[in-house]
């Protein structure tokens, strides 16, 4: 199951410098993840072999004009709503001013799990600056330097014990594939499954957000048995209005990391913007199976070349990762819809796709042979041999004299022979080079 941390706390102490340092990233998300629209929403995250999210937030500010702050605000409670455990971070330089007693009060009336991180103590001298912060009535308080990742692991040990380590479903449903119908509000993802089961098992309606949580339908049709499950869009909250697109983006999250194919769902009319690469990347990034399904195809006008012309166009806003299939559908003529579960189940089938030692190097080797990585610095790069690693999704690891000497252009080119050779089509494909 999804486990997801959320960073809060005002502008200015160190939430993006933490983000950093618990997703083992030194960049802006937006240059991690394309297509973000705000800077550092969402990264990716281990400890002690348990994986999880984090969601960074803006500073929260109350009572301001300033129009970027509302957003801020309002993202800081979707946040809340949505975490497992979250972080408040606090200055322990400044101690306790107004905006953290705030952002304290809304955290008082949470039931999930509150750390409070007294962030900058960077030395010696400001251990035991953070006292004041028990005030808060929040629980334990803890020293961290952001900056030099001291206390990074006592916090890390807290918070794993709050992640969910077991799966609530039953053994039966634990075992069936999972297909989430991902993409951002109004796209038609009630109306899909709608159309799939044939009832109105899911509220649908025009207006973005209608979904109120993360539904689970199983399918047993025509051959197939999976669970499919809904990606939610608005929960109402009395004075809150939602930020949308932030809110669909997390919410996205947890159902992806919860599925094992997604059925990337976009709006024809609209085309894909960066609201849906950045769905479209997180799948990426998770390693999950994906569809892309271009829904609303009835509303668009056409000749004997639109599909052709509009999925060329759409690969290439894709690229790099593009080797994924494009069915044009509508959910509402149930147009094709069931085309979309076979090809969901052949991605499910390549994600699970396992190749033996003997044949990936009898295929591979001599391919690597009369194209071998190209020499730097007078280093020759020898491969010695290749095998797939025990994961879920495929993964790849080459053992060589050299492997910090092998480029990414290097990797690619493996990584496209791979495709040649087997089919993974719809799946991101992992490649390592280890030390032989």
């Amino acid at each position: 199951m999804g486990n997801i941390i959320a960073i809060v706390g005002r502008p200015n102490v160190g939430k993006s410098t933490l983000f950093n340092r618990l997703t083992e990233s030194s960049h802006a998300i937006v240059k991690e993840v394309s297509g973000v629209t705000r800077d550092r929403i969402y990264g990716r995250g281990e400890w002690n072999g348990i994986p999880f999210s984090v969601i960074d937030t803006g500073g929260y500010v109350k009572g301001s004009e300033d129009i970027f702050e509302g957003e801020i605000r309002k993202q800081v409670e979707i946040a809340i709503e949505e975490a497992n455990v979250i972080l408040f971070v606090v200055d322990a330089t400044t101690g306790i001013v107004d905006l953290d007693e705030t952002v304290a009060n809304i955290l008082r009336k949470t039931k999930k799990k509150v750390l409070v991180i007294a962030n900058k103590v960077d030395n010696n001298d400001r251990v035991g600056m953070s006292a004041e912060f028990w005030s808060f009535g929040l629980g334990d308080v803890f020293d961290l330097s952001a900056a030099n990742g001291s206390g990074t692991g006592e916090i890390l040990d807290e918070v794993v014990q709050y992640f969910d380590k077991e799966d609530p479903r039953g053994e039966e449903e634990a075992n069936l594939p999972r297909i989430a119908v991902v993409g951002k509000p109004n796209v038609g993802k009630s109306s899909m499954i709608n159309a799939l089961t044939g009832e109105e098992r899911n509220i649908v309606t025009n207006i973005s957000g209608t979904t109120r949580d993360s539904i689970d339908t199983r399918y047993k049709a025509f051959g197939f048995d999976f669970m499919l499950i809904d990606t939610a869009g608005i929960r109402k909250k009395a004075k809150v209005t939602e930020d949308i697109e932030y809110y669909s983006v997390l919410r996205s999250v947890r159902t992806i990391e919860d599925s094992d194919i997604c059925i990337f769902m976009i709006d024809a009319t609209e085309g894909i913007q960066k609201q849906d690469l950045t769905i479209y990347y997180m799948i990426e990034k998770n390693h999950k199976g994906v569809v892309v399904l271009v829904n609303k195809w009835d509303l668009v006008e056409k000749d004997t070349m639109t599909a052709v012309e509009y999925e060329k166009k759409l690969r290439n806003d894709l690229a790099p990762y593009n080797d994924v299939p494009i069915i044009f559908t509508s959910a509402l003529t149930k147009q094709r819809i069931h085309k979309a579960l076979e090809k969901a189940m052949e991605v499910y089938e390549n994600r699970t796709r396992k190749i033996s030692t003997s044949e990936l190097n009898d295929v591979l080797l001599p391919i690597i042979d009369s194209n071998p990585p190209p020499s730097l610095k007078g280093k020759y790069v020898k491969i010695k041999y290749v095998q797939q690693l025990p994961t879920h999704a495929p993964a790849f690891a080459f053992f060589c004299n050299l492997p910090q000497y092998i480029p990414d252009s290097y990797k690619r080119f493996l990584e496209n022979r791979l495709r040649e050779m087997y089919n993974f089509e719809g799946v991101p494909v992992r490649i390592y080079f280890r030390k032989k």
